[in-house]
């Protein structure tokens, strides 16, 4: 009977680790390909395991584009275009945020495009495309991506040269 029991164990163990994994809560990047724009900051990835998420993007904030016939904000279909182009249908990495979802259930991550221009919420902000948007713990890299901003800024590129 004790090898069944253990036996057992091992199993609820290993599908509570595929759970975990599948939720984006391990330690690594995980492999995905964007399959959908939804404005410039928040995609729908394929992760490997062909799971769909949303995918909220650290440490930047894009305008917004209009919804059910509101207008957007200046710049906000821009730069959903921006992030279409960029990453639509490529593969990426993503590495998940300390604080990996947000109060609308989205995967808080870093973005990189494999292949392509790397980073994408640095890529966007040098394009004047997003804000910086620094919310604790998920902060790693907001001294980088302010710099990034002050310097699109000063250039008035995108959203800075286009927008009052």
């Amino acid at each position: 009977m004790k090898p069944f029991l253990l036996l057992c164990s091992i199993a609820v163990i290993a599908a509570a680790g595929i759970g975990l994994l599948r939720a984006g809560r391990d330690d690594g990047p995980l492999a995905a390909r964007v399959i959908y724009v939804i404005d410039g900051d928040t995609v729908i990835a394929r992760i490997a395991d062909g799971d769909r998420v949303h995918v909220r993007l650290i440490g930047i904030d894009t305008p917004e584009i209009g919804h059910d016939g509101e207008p957007g904000e200046c710049f906000g279909r821009r730069a959903a275009e921006m992030t279409r182009g960029l990453a639509l249908g490529r593969e990426v990495t993503l590495e998940v945020g300390r604080e990996r979802h947000d109060r609308y259930g989205r995967l808080l991550a870093y973005l990189r495009v494999v292949g392509g221009p790397g980073d994408l919420e640095l890529t966007l902000l040098e394009r004047g495309a997003a804000r910086t948007l620094a919310i604790s713990p998920n902060t790693d890299r907001a001294a980088v991506y302010a710099e990034q901003e002050r310097a699109a800024r000063r250039a008035g590129r995108g959203l800075w040269g286009a927008c009052p």
